[in-house]
Order: structure tokens, then C-alpha cells, then sequence
């Protein structure tokens, strides 16, 4: 009897670890405090991060001695509700002084839309110079939701999401680029294998669409393309992404109606691709990294940011796909914006309260 007792204790262990898997959290070391809600951030030098702030301004901070001094050439940004100066980031290949690209709630005829633009920073003036529009889309709604946005970048493009604007049918809508993930070159121009450029019935710039609310955009090691994504109430979604599909939203969702227990949609429809992976109840992912070094033990797995229920969201992946995962911080009560991991393997997080933690 007690070896069949111990056999069904290991049997147990085994098969929870297919969802949960236990390890020491990092230690939080706060190397700055004083953000006005930080959004979004990149290394542009060793030790230097530059950090959006939704109100409009970029702040540089040196991350060893703690000291910060603010970055003159943003753009006007409505910064009204959920908009206002959204995501930064550099590719991989990024040298000090090359292209900066950002995210952002462009002014259109008294309303706004989710805009990329980049920028060069010349360390020693502190100012952006050379700021280039790439891309004003075409996402204007008379709501204050919903922007998006965040960044990615393969060998040769630049991906960025924008959200719904809060009116659902733009999910399915092919004639706005509200709810979908864009591709471009990264001078701005379109690519000609884009999955829609020869169709009337997509805009050119789309490369996935049905998408609510997407902040957390990554790519992985092997270069797949993840995105991270708001449900309604419940139903946040993990979804790997290909070219030219759709993702459901709001024919598809795994969540409910804001004014009543009732799904929104149903859990599944042929020709709309399944999330990777559901929340219920939603974490309200603020960001979304694939994690490069193996400092920590992560090598691999995606790490996301939770707004809602303030916690680092480690997705541990195995062959390409999650099969667990790990609750970092919550016993802290921040909500986690932005993720970086730097040349270093150290990971960065921005909290809405204003924080830049470094995990040792």
C-alpha cells in the first residue's frame, strides 16, 4: 500500500508539472523612481535606457548610477485615456546613434490614431533628430481606447499593433487597420509579399487581423511571432501568429460581456485561428518579451507584464508551444507596463507607479 501511495504522490508531481513549475523568484533591485507613467523602453546604449511616458516625453536613464534627465523631440501626441506616447524599441542589430522606433496617439482631425515613427538620438544634446513618420493608420474612433501598440522587429521589417478603438466589428474589418498587426519595411514602405497587397479587399499593410487589444509583441529565438492580447472581461489570449490570418475577435473569444455573465462570440469558428494560450480571469497583459540569456533559468520562455493582477506572467515553453507557467512579484501590488531584456541578459520592468526595477 505505501509504495502504491508513493507511486500516485510521484505520478501527481509529474503531471502537475505540465502546468506549474516551481522556482525562486529574482530579487527586485529599483534603480529609479519618478516616471510619469512609463509605457514603453529600449537600450540605445550600454547601461542607458530610453523610456516613453504616455503623457508625451521621453526620459534616458542611466542605469547604474540611477540618474535620468528628459529627451526633447517626441511628437504631439493626444494623450487622452489609453493614448498617448506608447512603445519604444531598437532592433537587434541596433547600434548607438542608428534608427529608434516608436509608437504613439497621433492628432487626426480632432480625434486620434496609433502612428510609428522613428528617430536618431544624439546622446550628447539629448534630443531626437531626423524624426521620420512612417506610418499615421488608419484607426481613428471618437473613443479613447484601444490604441495598441506595441513593437517588434525581424531581420528586415518592423511589426506593430494596433488595438480595435473600441468599435468590435474593426476586428474583422480588412478596410481599417484597427485590430491587426502591421508589417513594413523598416523604412516605412510596404513589403510586396504582405498577404493583402494585391487584394481589394485588405489594406496593404495588414499582416494579421481579429485582434481586440494587443500590448505584448515578441519575437522568439527561432522567430516566431508571438502576440499578447486583452480579452473583454476574462479570455486575455497568447496567440502565435502567421501570415495573413485571423484571430477571431469579436466572432471568437474566450471571454464575457462587460454588463453581464454572457460569452462575447463563441469559443470557436473554423477559419480563425485558437489562442496559444487563455486567461480566465484576464491578467491584463501590459508587454510581452521572449527571454534570450539564461540568467535566470528562463532561456526561451515569454514573460509578460500584468496590469490587472500585478505580476510578472512567465509563459515556460517547450517545443514552441506554453505548457506552464509562473507568477512572479504579486505581493509587491505594482502593475507591470514594459519588459526589457538588455545586452546583458539583465531584465528591466516599469511599473505604473513609476519604477524602473532591475531583476538580480
Amino acid at each position: 500500500m505505501r509504495l502504491f501511495n508513493f507511486f500516485l504522490l510521484g505520478l501527481s508531481v509529474l503531471l502537475a508539472g505540465f502546468s506549474s513549475f516551481v522556482s525562486a523568484a529574482p530579487s527586485v533591485q529599483v534603480v529609479y523612481r519618478g516616471f510619469d507613467s512609463p509605457w514603453g523602453m529600449a537600450e540605445v546604449a550600454p547601461g542607458k535606457l530610453l523610456v516613453s511616458e504616455k503623457g508625451g516625453n521621453f526620459v534616458l536613464v542611466d542605469v547604474k548610477s540611477g540618474d535620468a534627465r528628459n529627451i526633447a523631440g517626441a511628437p504631439k501626441v493626444v494623450a487622452n485615456g489609453q493614448g498617448g506616447l506608447l512603445d519604444v524599441a531598437v532592433p537587434r542589430d541596433y547600434k548607438t546613434g542608428g534608427w529608434i522606433y516608436f509608437t504613439y496617439s497621433a492628432p487626426v482631425q480632432g480625434e486620434a490614431a496609433t502612428a510609428l515613427a522613428r528617430a536618431k538620438l544624439n546622446l550628447k544634446s539629448g534630443m531626437l533628430t531626423d524624426r521620420q513618420t512612417l506610418l499615421v493608420t488608419t484607426s481613428v474612433s471618437d473613443t479613447s481606447r484601444h490604441f495598441g501598440s506595441r513593437i517588434a522587429f525581424d531581420d528586415d521589417h518592423v511589426f506593430f499593433t494596433v488595438g480595435d478603438r473600441g468599435v468590435r466589428e474593426n476586428g474583422q474589418d480588412l478596410r481599417t487597420h484597427a485590430g491587426t498587426v502591421i508589417r513594413l519595411k523598416r523604412d516605412g514602405s510596404v513589403p510586396e509579399d504582405n498577404p493583402f497587397i494585391e487584394s481589394e479587399q485588405g489594406l496593404d499593410e495588414i499582416w494579421s487581423y481579429g485582434h481586440r487589444n494587443a500590448q505584448g509583441i515578441t519575437f522568439d529565438a527561432e522567430g516566431r511571432l508571438w502576440v499578447i492580447e486583452h480579452g473583454p472581461r476574462g479570455g486575455d489570449e497568447l496567440n502565435l501568429i502567421a501570415k495573413g490570418e485571423n484571430y477571431g475577435w469579436p466572432v471568437v473569444s474566450q471571454g464575457k460581456e462587460y454588463w453581464g455573465p454572457f460569452d462575447v462570440g463563441v469559443k470557436e469558428k473554423d477559419g480563425m485561428q485558437p489562442a496559444a494560450k487563455v486567461y480566465v480571469p484576464s491578467i491584463a497583459p501590459g508587454s510581452l518579451i521572449s527571454v534570450r540569456s539564461d540568467k535566470y533559468g528562463w532561456k526561451g520562455d515569454l514573460l509578460s507584464g500584468a496590469l490587472k493582477l500585478t505580476h510578472l506572467n512567465r509563459i515556460v515553453m517547450k517545443d514552441g508551444k506554453p505548457v506552464g507557467e509562473e507568477r512572479y512579484f504579486e505581493e509587491r501590488g505594482q502593475r507591470l507596463r514594459a519588459l526589457l531584456e538588455d545586452s546583458e541578459g539583465f531584465i528591466f520592468i516599469a511599473t505604473d507607479a513609476g519604477e524602473l526595477w532591475r531583476l538580480d
